[in-house]
């Protein structure tokens, strides 16, 4: 990887949950300086990356070279995190591709992808376990890896491995969010016994700037996060000792899970920008059916040694994860995470994921 120092960074997925974090973070110092990627630089996420400093939107879409050519020109560093739900597995997969092949020619020294687990392939490519938002993005990480054995001297590059956000667990429009069912906040998912390594957004932020700080070292990593396998059970105890209310988790099967608050959903394609004629695009409960049986399953492992090592002041466990945000709320006068999961509170709150936000809808 050439020696020279990244300091300018465009950045592909900055008004999404993880981008907000990440961003926040490489310039909370002014050690870099980001160039942000936004479909409507008048967005409500887009002025608030604006408000950070140290920050610059460029308006327009992943899907367009002349743009991406617009972002990465300038810049020595990239962090790429396309909108899978908006693009659906096989275009990501082809814009993913075109992204890191035009950085390369615009004289990127570092690019960051935004990755999720290849689970098909983790699972023993057993098509239970297929989650095309996972796959589409996983197939694409190995391939940078693959790239990177060749290219890393004239651009170094790191895969940076993330999964479901803990704050989807207490979020509205979710694929796990909780109801208060008689005076008992009730999560009702099939996960049976599994566990899911949730990722808390913060953290994040950091992972994402030690690859930048230490990109001798990233250069060719994977680095996998997560907080801890969060068995839904271990969820409700953990919500139940922080807050003093009462709290459980229902294990539901498949096919009551889909007739419940995602039934609208369900025949959608996963990415809302994809044909569902074309026999490549996933439903959404076809997706997030292999999704929930990656964590039910115990397909997707992470290495918490290294995670300790890299981030020793990480969140180490969903209790901790629940006490810091209920206290990180009352703070910000947002109340108690009792009161944040109360109907007229949760569903008031903007949405965590963007396309909740944009109501999937949105050019591609």
């Amino acid at each position: 990887m050439a020696s020279s120092t990244t300091s300018r960074i465009f950045v592909v997925g900055g008004t999404g949950a993880q981008g907000l974090p990440v961003i926040s973070a490489l310039v909370a110092d002014r050690k870099y300086t980001v160039r942000a990627l936004s479909r409507d630089s008048t967005s409500r996420r887009a002025k608030a990356l604006l408000g950070l400093g140290n920050v610059s939107i460029v308006e327009g879409t992943f899907a367009d070279e002349a743009v991406l050519r617009e972002g990465f020109r300038g810049c020595d560093g990239a962090y790429i995190n396309i909108d899978g739900f908006n693009t659906g597995e096989k275009t990501e997969i082809y814009w993913a591709i075109r992204s890191y092949e035009i950085a390369i020619e615009e004289g990127i020294q570092f690019f960051v992808y935004g990755n999720l687990d290849y689970a098909l392939k983790k699972s023993g490519y057993d098509s239970r376990f297929r989650a095309g938002h996972y796959d589409g993005k996983g197939r694409i990480g190995e391939w940078i890896l693959t790239q990177n054995q060749t290219n890393k001297d004239r651009m170094g590059a790191a895969v940076f491995t993330t999964g479901p956000y803990m704050e989807m667990a207490i979020s509205a429009m979710t694929p796990m969010s909780p109801m208060v069912e008689d005076g008992i906040l009730t999560w009702r998912v099939p996960l049976g016994s599994g566990a899911v390594p949730h990722v808390a957004l913060d953290d994040c932020g950091y992972y994402a700037r030690w690859l930048f700080d230490n990109a001798e070292r990233a250069n060719g990593m994977d680095l996998e996060v997560a907080i801890e396998h969060v068995g839904y059970q271990k969820l409700a105890e953990a919500f139940e000792k922080v807050t003093g209310h009462p709290a459980r988790y229902i294990d539901t099967d498949l096919d009551t899970y889909w007739n419940g608050a995602l039934r609208m959903a369900a025949a959608l394609p996963a990415g809302y920008n994809a044909d569902i004629n074309d026999k490549s695009t996933m439903s959404f409960r076809d997706n997030f059916t292999g999704f929930w049986n990656v964590w039910k399953h115990g397909v997707i492992q992470r290495d918490y040694a290294l995670l300790d090592e890299i981030h020793p002041n990480r969140i180490r466990s969903v209790e901790a994860w629940l006490r810091r945000e209920d206290q990180l709320g009352r703070a910000l006068g947002k109340g108690s995470l009792w009161e944040r999961v109360q109907p007229e509170n949760l569903y008031k709150s903007p949405p965590l994921l963007k396309l909740s936000e944009d109501g999937r809808k949105g050019r591609l």
